[in-house]
């Protein structure tokens, strides 16, 4: 069923009005969809990543390469979902992809790679799509906010139990 507005009325999450193209510092959340942990386990406050995880890390880990104006900053892979620093640099060649196309081309690809690596490699299989719907970002606006979700990206495998993320 396609889009009908006069149906389906989501609601957007993002900053009425706010250019995501734009030059910045973006704190993202993406979900695994139901809070399943397909990525792996903590045990101990460490993070122990399955292959489905590793290879969620890597495509991470690579966006740079495929968006020129793009630089990581702090990461973390959590059994069920990533959290993360994207800066956004001025381009230097247009057009410029904005924050959701490159979550939404990180989105598919992770999926079609999961996709494969259950068929190969007997990874847990999920039902409908891999990842949530939408994501979580925050525009990170000045050193204090960045050093504080610096802190929270670093210590959230330490506080996993208690995590509102955590499927209990």
């Amino acid at each position: 069923m396609s889009y009908n507005p006069e149906i389906h009325h989501r609601r957007s999450i993002r900053l009425k009005g706010y250019d995501y193209s734009q030059a910045g510092a973006y704190f993202i959340t993406i979900c695994i969809n139901h809070r399943e942990p397909l990525l792996g386990a903590i045990a101990d406050g460490i993070m122990t990543p399955n292959p489905a995880g590793t290879m969620v890390q890597k495509i991470w880990e690579d966006l740079p390469f495929h968006y020129p104006n793009l630089e990581l900053d702090a990461f973390v892979l959590m059994p069920n979902h990533i959290h993360g620093i994207i800066v956004l640099k001025s381009p230097q060649i247009e057009p410029v992809m904005t924050l959701g196309e490159i979550i939404h081309r990180f989105k598919s690809f992770t999926t079609a790679k999961y996709r494969h690596g259950v068929n190969q490699e007997q990874w847990q299989p999920f039902i409908g799509r891999l990842w949530q719907r939408n994501y979580y970002e925050h525009i990170i606006r000045n050193q204090e906010s960045c050093d504080r979700l610096h802190q929270y990206i670093t210590n959230n495998p330490l506080s996993w139990q208690s995590d509102s993320l955590h499927p209990q």
